[in-house]
């Protein structure tokens, strides 16, 4: 057997688990999905699975050293399934993500053609066959005219229903039962009777039957069904629109230096360590750091700026972000699979093959449905047999078909794949990037959000104001002693502190001892001298006397440090001439050299222009909004105030490991909790909230404890995330309640449960097209999602993509 090619992350330790996600075929209903998960769920080694009906593909985590690719592709086999290959680059290697999306685009392509052409046929043969016999007067007997169909019925049966077929032979084998079974049953023995109608009438007379076929309902069954599965294969592919659009960003060749010489190379030729040029107006082609020139590059796309950010040597550039007027040289980092694109990319198609909670009872009764209305069926048969009219035969057969023929496991088993898949894509367009089914499902249930404040209400990037210094201390040489040992701390005041030190070239003394102390300072020696920087509480624990600083600090975090204020008003009027200097969040780092209080250095943060506005939408949508932050009561406060946070809703001076106290205590209260963070020590908390929402400018390692993110910074995609979610969960429930609603109510009209009342009974080609239809809405209610509002927080991001996208194209 040969081994499917895909995407795989092996882990370096035997005991930690690799996700692999398989493309599979034959999949048509719930009951399909169900029976997969259980084979695959019985292979040793196999941690967890999950398939989506919508996007067929099944997701395995599973253990390397236990199970293989082998073992999982023989699983999904014994189901009675295949795996479908992925085709690989001509050298063998990955395709990158734009071959990929092509391929998949022809394969999509493909099908629709195969469909639409059966679907096409049959609906002709069933048109021509009833057309004949409700003619008002015909040129031939009934009996001819059976002949007649014999022939093109049959072709439409065994050659456009073929793919039934197949199915349903590969599911009986493995002794299990799906849509196709049911198509099966319905129109062969449609078939079959009419067959034996056509070849030996006088069998049928004999037994006091009226010959009479059923040509027409078999054909019609098979061109109405065919023409459901296009029509529900042209709405599923609208679902994936998020994709293309960010694959359409990628650029497509790279202009890379070699030999001394600029020549121009296919994407997937670049590796990492190539110097790149990107010249004016050309996308970035992947991820690297500048090494000559400068330009501003529209990064856009991915942080939602709408300013374009200059770039010179030593800068972080992002592939598939465009460049502007100027040009530069670049050493590729990353690559491939690796890039930021490729990164966000995984993490939208993740997300579009996941599963909620809510699908579970979905894919429950879809595990026993097509059983249960086969045994309907032959009920049925029995009930209309018995105590049917005359002609007694025919009344139970036609019952028969049509109960088996109505009934769709389908509807269940798209109803929350194809919603989260709209979902989870109209996110991506905005810039949240939502991990799965799981994670939207809870955020749609968010009762409280708790903000962390530094790079989340706040731009993260604060500024040094005047240093202030008790007697016998010089404020070069606190900054100097202050800076070199801030050097081996990643806390974002330390990058102010640095900044100013680099400004003035010092800060480069040789640090002894050095040790940080999470969420309270640094310690280290310093020329001989032990320096303390970080909280008060802090430096008082080391038995450091603040005395008068104590006084100067209250006066820095108010507003008192002139040069403090300046820098504020000077930020903040750049960004908004409607912004005060108060709208700046004034926090104070003190310093302590050998034990003396020696200074201490105001830095100020300003408030994002759209925090206000992040907390009133969600106060409007009916959240609690909460701050949890280091620093002190005073500065928290007065960031509260400037955004609308209620002074009860504060809590400062929380340690890293306290604010996911902060959030288990806010969660006691009965609230279900979303915390929002950009920082390491924000991860305990974002892991410990029912939704951790990550800003996506922060740390890597808080993304990963996230459950989404916001690629860019805007505080205003928390109430868009969690509006989203809450319309996509309403879409999840109508659409639930629309696929079992349609099988409780039809199924029993189509036993008869209307005949006694008013004498009315379902025609076998009607139960097929209500059948095929019931699949279609619900993917089409699912793709109304695509028309749901961002509002004024996603709308740069989203003008962005569209614009980058039409760019690209």
């Amino acid at each position: 057997m040969e081994t499917p090619s895909a995407t795989v992350s092996v882990p370096d330790s035997p005991t930690v688990s690799a996700e692999i996600s398989l493309p599979i075929e034959g999949m048509s209903c719930a009951s399909c999905v169900n029976r997969i998960e259980r084979f695959l769920r019985k292979t040793p080694g196999v941690a967890e699975a999950n398939v989506n009906l919508a996007t067929e593909v099944a997701t395995i985590r599973y253990l390397p050293e236990i199970a293989g690719l082998d073992e999982l592709a023989r699983a999904i086999e014994a189901a009675g399934y295949e795996v479908r290959q992925v085709p690989a680059a001509a050298d063998g290697t990955a395709l990158s993500l734009a071959d990929e999306a092509d391929a998949e685009a022809a394969e999509r392509a493909h099908d629709r053609r195969s469909l639409g052409i059966s679907a096409a046929v049959a609906l002709l043969v069933a048109a021509v066959a009833m057309g004949l016999m409700y003619a008002p007067s015909l040129p031939i007997g009934m009996e001819q005219l059976a002949w007649l169909l014999l022939g093109p019925a049959t072709f439409v049966q065994f050659w456009a229903g073929r793919r039934f077929y197949r199915a349903a032979w590969r599911s009986a084998i493995h002794r299990s039962t799906g849509m196709d079974t049911l198509v099966v049953v319905g129109t062969t023995t449609a078939w079959a009777y009419s067959v034996l109608v056509t070849v030996a009438p006088e069998i049928l007379r004999s037994a006091g039957i009226q010959p009479e076929t059923y040509f027409d309902s078999s054909t019609a069954i098979v061109g109405l069904v065919l023409m459901g599965r296009w029509l529900e294969a042209r709405a599923k592919s609208q679902t994936v629109g998020a994709i293309k659009e960010l694959l359409g960003l990628q650029a497509q060749s790279a202009r890379i230096v070699r030999a001394g010489a600029e020549i121009d190379v296919p994407l997937e030729d670049v590796r990492v360590g190539d110097l790149v040029r990107v010249r004016p107006g050309e996308r970035v082609p992947v991820d690297g750091k500048v090494v000559e020139g400068e330009s501003t590059v529209d990064e856009s796309m991915l942080t939602g700026e709408p300013l374009p950010v200059l770039k010179s040597s030593g800068a972080q550039v992002i592939g598939a972000t465009m460049n502007g007027r100027g040009t530069f040289l670049f050493r590729a980092t990353r690559v491939g699979h690796d890039t930021a694109l490729a990164h966000i990319v995984d993490l939208v198609r993740r997300a579009q093959g996941s599963k909620a909670p809510i699908q579970r009872l979905a894919d429950r009764i879809g595990g026993i449905f097509v059983p249960v209305v086969l045994g309907l069926g032959a009920l049925t048969f029995g009930l209309w047999y018995v105590f049917g009219p005359d002609p007694k035969v025919t009344h139970a057969l036609v019952a028969f078909i049509t109960v088996v023929v109505i009934s769709c496991p389908c509807a269940m088993g798209l109803a929350t794949p194809t919603a989260i898949m709209v979902g989870t894509g109209k996110g991506a367009e905005a810039g949240i990037l939502i991990r799965g089914g799981e994670a939207l499902e809870l955020a749609a249930g968010i009762q409280a959000v708790v903000f962390d404040k530094t790079g989340t209400l706040t731009r993260g990037r604060p500024t040094l104001g005047d240093v202030v210094t008790a007697p016998g201390f010089e404020p070069v040489a606190v900054l100097d002693a202050a800076a070199a040992v801030e050097r081996g701390s990643e806390h974002p005041l330390a990058a102010a502190i640095l900044a100013r030190a680099d400004e003035l070239g010092i800060g480069r003394g040789t640090v002894e001892a050095f040790e940080a102390v999470t969420g309270r300072g640094v310690r280290g020696r310093v020329d001989g001298r032990t320096v303390l920087v970080g909280t008060a509480a802090y430096l008082e624990s080391e038995g450091v006397e603040l005395g008068a600083l104590a006084a100067a600090s209250h006066s820095a975090e108010t507003g008192g440090s002139a040069s403090a204020m300046t820098q504020a008003t000077q930020a903040t009027q750049a960004a908004s001439a409607t912004h005060s200097a108060s709208e700046a969040a004034s926090a104070v780092t003190y310093v302590a050299i050998d034990g003396r209080a020696a200074g201490l250095l105001p830095t100020v943060d300003e408030i994002k222009p759209e925090a206000a506005q992040a907390v009133r939408e969600l106060t409007a949508a009916g959240v609690e909004v909460w701050l949890v932050t280091g620093d002190g009561l005073r500065v928290a406060r007065s960031v509260a105030a400037a955004v609308g946070i209620a002074p009860g809703r504060v809590m400062a001076e929380v340690l890293p490991a306290g604010k996911a106290d902060a959030v288990a205590a806010i969660q006691a209260r009965g609230r279900r909790v979303a915390m929002v963070g950009d920082g390491i020590n924000d991860a305990p908390a974002l892991a410990r909230a029912d939704v951790g929402i990550a800003i996506g400018t922060g740390a890597d390692v808080a993304m990963e404890a996230s459950d989404v993110t916001l690629v860019g910074g805007d505080p205003r995609a928390v109430a868009t995330a969690i509006r989203l979610s809450r319309q996509t969960r309403r879409v999840i429930r109508q659409n639930l309640l629309w696929a079992f609603g349609y099988n409780v109510v039809l199924i029993p009209v189509a036993m008869g449960a209307l005949f006694p009342i008013l004498g009315v009974t379902l025609n076998p080609a009607l139960a097929a097209g209500a059948m095929a239809l019931s699949s279609v809405s619900v993917v089409t209610n699912s793709l109304r999602l695509r028309r749901f509002d961002l509002g004024s927080s996603a709308a740069r991001s989203t003008a962005a993509l569209r614009l980058n996208s039409a760019a690209a194209a």
